[in-house]
């Protein structure tokens, strides 16, 4: 449909746009009242403009106009995208509930999968048997879209962080995209790699603008239907795997979030200062150390996503082994130091005696 050099200057046109609007939307935030107030559980100590979604959907929104052959054919995404960005909106202006947005992200989903955004059936592994989903499929598509929406949102605690994890997990699924000629899903993820960089000049540590939820509820939602789309219509039960290892942080920190709650007898939607990027910290790492070693993290499952696809049937087996065994580890490993004072007092002395010696 296009060529590198339509999707280079697409990329280009995205990141410029989000670079010189970003600025305005600053400007905006503050005199509109578009600001994050700090309170015990954020990082922050000052009020913080948070409507930076909007330079992102901007940059993209310039991107998809050069790149205008993808209307037609996505115009239900668009309408889902509006309703999502309308709720990301007004949460940025006035705190919406929890159930609010959750409803909110409801209707934006089932707009999506209503025309025929989903998967109608599964191939079983060393067999060409098909099981067909039915209307499932539909239920199925729901759950993904507002699972990976809220993944994302949830991880947006540090400067740069749900940017990055963004910009890491779409580089890998447009790299799949690419191996397998889905250029849909390649026009989609460069414009908004290029729109979300763009934004991440102004949103790395430290931040003058927060994407607040209208970038992170809008990344999300713009995740799960890229990741759907390379999964279009028909999939085996190991191609399911691929996009769960691609977004392996936020969909984990998400999951291992809600047991906490549940054990802890609190509500699913109960803000706490769990997640991983705050046992990083707890545990002396910087703010800007956190956000780089999550970074890692999601460039080693995208990379694992990438060699799990182009692997015969026992490597693959053998990358989700390995995967699902590094992330026991983190969390283990995680929890038990941010949990346990002895060992993360030897911690924190041991990294400041290395950050010592560094100088």
């Amino acid at each position: 449909m296009y060529t590198i050099i339509d999707y280079i200057i697409a990329f280009v046109l995205s990141l410029v746009v989000s670079i010189a609007i970003t600025p305005f939307t600053i400007k905006f935030a503050k005199k509109f009242g578009f600001v994050d107030k700090p309170d015990y559980r954020k990082v922050h100590t000052e009020l913080m403009p948070r409507i930076g979604g909007l330079s992102i959907l901007i940059g993209a929104t310039a991107g998809l106009l050069y790149l205008n052959k993808l209307i037609p054919l996505l115009w239900p995404v668009l309408l889902g995208g509006a309703v999502i960005i309308i709720i990301g909106i007004f949460d940025d202006k006035y705190t919406l509930s929890a159930k609010v947005k959750f409803l909110g992200q409801i209707v934006a989903a089932s707009i999506v999968v209503a025309f025929d955004f989903n998967i109608d059936f599964i191939t079983l592994p060393f067999m060409e048997e098909r099981i067909y989903l039915g209307p499932f499929s539909y239920v199925i598509g729901v759950f993904w879209i507002v699972a990976i929406t809220n993944a994302i949102n949830l991880i947006d605690g540090l400067d740069g962080l749900a940017s990055g994890v963004s910009v890491i997990a779409m580089t890998s699924i447009m790299s799949l995209a690419a191996l397998n000629g889905h250029f849909i899903v390649v026009s989609l993820t460069v414009i908004l790699i290029g729109s979300t960089i763009g934004f991440m000049f102004f949103n790395f540590h430290p931040a003058k603008i927060f994407m607040g939820d209208t970038g992170a509820l809008f990344l999300g939602y713009c995740i799960s239907i890229i990741s759907l789309m390379g999964l279009y219509k028909s999939v085996t039960i190991f191609s399911l795997v691929v996009p769960i290892i691609i977004l392996a942080v936020p969909i984990f920190d998400t999951l291992f979030a809600i047991i906490r709650r549940i054990l802890n007898k609190q509500k699913i939607s109960a803000p706490d200062k769990s997640h991983l990027h705050h046992r990083l910290i707890t545990m002396g790492f910087s703010h800007r150390e956190t956000v780089l070693t999550i970074y890692a993290i999601s460039a080693f499952f995208g990379l694992a996503a990438i060699i799990f696809t182009r692997s015969t049937l026992w490597g693959s087996i053998a990358v989700i082994t390995v995967v699902l065994i590094l992330i026991q580890v983190i969390a283990e490993l995680v929890g038990l130091i941010g949990s346990h004072k002895p060992l993360l007092n030897a911690f924190k002395k041991m990294r400041a005696n290395m950050n010592q010696s560094y100088k």
